[in-house]
């Protein structure tokens, strides 16, 4: 007995001093994952220590109150030995439970709830994160600014770089995509749209309430998720390749529905011609929805589903926006930011698209769209001290980033030509689906296929102040010194008009 008890005492003095018995190192003590994912425009968003694989939100909201209570059931995996994690949300909270026991939880910061389980979480192990909460999330501000818009029959949860705090905890950055279930209970007569497809119909419950439910199969950035309650007409077809389309108006549009209706009914017309330039659709419906008068003052390119304010259809049917946000399903969506400095990413492409879409249906060429917007802008305009490679975090939807990231597309293909330019974009679609990518990355990806060096490209249209010079080309210089204006060009410029806060 006594050799036993001399052999526990020197291997506990052994596993504290850093060595087991048998000479291994003893594990590490676990530590906090970090309170935001690393970006370098948003340090604080997004959490690390684990990554999402689903969400199973279950709400219940009340339009005439605007309390939303609910129940998120978090899948995850953690990524490293976790003494305590955070999730993003505002919202009150009521309990967490992980892995079934009961965890405690905290405020940190504006947007951070801590939680630290009861048990230690070790690299690699499954977690279910169980949160209960409830709220007036119109209500809660950060910044002085709510992601959750109240309208006068519902809400709408739709807004970028961030929207979940005020619906559902999250890590609410773009690297950690997951799979979502959405159901939401509200009184009988009022709908419910989300991502993806319905499994089943809405069902009815007891005293009055009818429960929606909304699933997502695809990996989704919390930013692409969305919700919108209201009253609403739902319009269900098939699209050419087969898939569910579901297009949603909301009964207030009066005068303008018309106009949204021929826009937004034209998507899978667009997601059809898209397909042919970027690859297959990469998700599993498609559709739109047409907002509420009182609703958002942009549109967003929701997954599966882009949402839009009512200000596109005042001067009747956009057919470009529609375009811009399709565009977005692979330039954004599938493929999304790595960091939020590489934005130019989703929006120099997708506005690209449109002149893209402006050439197919004869209303002006890229190159005659590119040679008018370089003349728009006079080259004192500050316009052009915005690098859109890197234009700062308060300038991610500044103008040039749309369209000085446009004019940076049609240099890039004009450098490589029109069969390498097609190869490379569906290349990028097709080996970053459902993942991430950097602006270094994808002018690496096109050095690649076309075979140049194209850094004096990237450089001068992407990462240098001042309208970049077109010496040396005669024919570009005559063309951009008194352009004609393209048809397309006054229902792009609306596309662009109404950006998010």
């Amino acid at each position: 007995m006594r050799r036993r008890i001399v052999a526990a005492v020197a291997a506990l003095a052994m596993t504290v001093t850093g060595t087991t018995l048998a000479g291994t190192p003893a594990q590490a003590a676990p530590t906090p994952g970090s309170p935001g994912i690393g970006d370098s425009y948003y340090p604080d968003y997004g959490n690390g220590g684990y990554d999402v694989e689903h969400y199973d939100i279950r709400l219940r909201y009340q339009p005439g109150t605007d309390r939303l209570t609910g129940t998120t059931t978090i899948l995850a995996r953690a990524t490293q030995d976790l003494s305590r994690f955070n999730l993003d949300f505002v919202l009150d909270v009521s309990s967490v439970r992980v892995n079934g026991w009961s965890a405690t939880h905290s405020r940190s910061d504006a947007h951070e709830l801590v939680v630290t389980p009861a048990r230690t979480i070790r690299s690699g192990q499954l977690l279910t994160v169980v949160v209960q909460y409830a709220g007036v999330p119109s209500q809660v501000l950060v910044d002085g600014y709510t992601g959750w818009r109240r309208t006068a029959d519902g809400a709408m949860a739709v807004n970028e770089p961030e929207s979940a705090w005020w619906w559902y905890p999250s890590n609410d950055h773009p690297l950690d995509k997951a799979t979502f279930d959405v159901s939401v209970s509200v009184p009988d007569g009022v709908e419910v749209i989300s991502n993806g497809v319905q499994p089943r119909p809405p069902i009815g419950e007891l005293l009055g309430w009818t429960r929606w439910i909304w699933r997502t199969t695809k990996p989704t950035a919390t930013y692409l998720s969305f919700l919108t309650i209201g009253q609403y007409d739902i319009v269900t077809d098939t699209a050419p390749n087969g898939q569910p389309v579901v297009n949603a108006y909301h009964v207030g549009l009066g005068d303008l529905a018309g106009a949204a209706r021929a826009s937004i009914e034209r998507t899978a017309e667009v997601v059809d011609w898209a397909s042919g330039l970027f690859g297959p659709y990469p998700f599993e419906a498609q559709g739109g929805v047409a907002g509420p008068l009182d609703g958002i003052g942009f549109a967003l390119e929701t997954q599966t589903r882009p949402v839009y304010g009512p200000s596109f259809w005042r001067r009747g049917a956009n057919t470009y926006v529609v375009t811009h946000e399709i565009a977005h399903q692979w330039f954004g969506d599938s493929v999304s930011v790595a960091d939020w400095r590489n934005i130019w990413l989703n929006e120099g492409f997708a506005s690209y698209a449109e002149w893209l879409w402006s050439e197919a249906q004869g209303e002006g060429t890229a190159q005659e769209l590119f040679d008018f917007t370089y003349a728009y802008y006079p080259a004192d305009d500050p316009f052009w001290q915005v690098l859109p490679g890197d234009p700062g975090p308060n300038r991610i939807f500044h103008s040039a980033v749309y369209d000085r990231g446009a004019l940076a597309v049609h240099q890039i293909r004009l450098a490589v030509g029109d069969d390498a330019f097609f190869r490379i974009l569906r290349a990028w679609t097709a080996q970053r689906q459902y993942g991430n990518g950097t602006n270094e990355q994808f002018q690496a990806l096109a050095e690649q296929i076309s075979g140049r060096d194209l850094s004096a490209v990237f450089t001068t249209w992407l990462f240098t102040a001042g309208r970049p010079e077109l010496a040396g080309d005669a024919t570009a210089q005559a063309r951009v010194a008194t352009p004609p204006q393209p048809k397309s060009w006054a229902r792009i410029q609306e596309a662009h008009r109404f950006l998010p806060r």
